[in-house]
């Protein structure tokens, strides 16, 4: 089982869904967040103020697999993401010890679905 963690543009998200969704997977949880990297961010006028920009908006997924589904999850997320500029995000990729489902007290693989 592996804890998948990806970082993308927020308007990559509906494809990234998709790309997923053509692979049969369907379980992802997704959160707003803020960062930078190569792009360091920008420079804005407000009001006449100049103001530095430095944490862009990005997506974070989190999405639980089994082994066997590692490789189409990461295709599926690159396929989605991808634009060939900087800021296209990152994939991680971290061992899962164990998943537990509240509902049904499963454990393993087969609590992730």
């Amino acid at each position: 089982m592996k804890l998948i963690i990806a970082y993308i543009q927020p308007e990559k998200l509906n494809a990234v869904k998709k790309a997923l969704y053509e692979r049969e997977i369907f379980k992802v949880s997704v959160t707003n967040s803020l960062g930078c990297g190569q792009q360091k961010g920008f420079h804005e006028t407000y009001r006449g103020a100049d103001i530095e920009v430095n944490l862009l908006k990005k997506v974070r997924l989190e999405i639980a697999v089994n082994d066997e589904y590692v490789d189409p999850t990461i295709e599926g997320i690159v396929e989605g993401a991808r634009t060939g500029k900087i800021g296209d995000g990152k994939i991680f990729i971290q061992n899962l010890e164990e998943c537990i489902r509240i509902r049904t007290g499963e454990t393993g693989g087969v609590a992730i679905g």
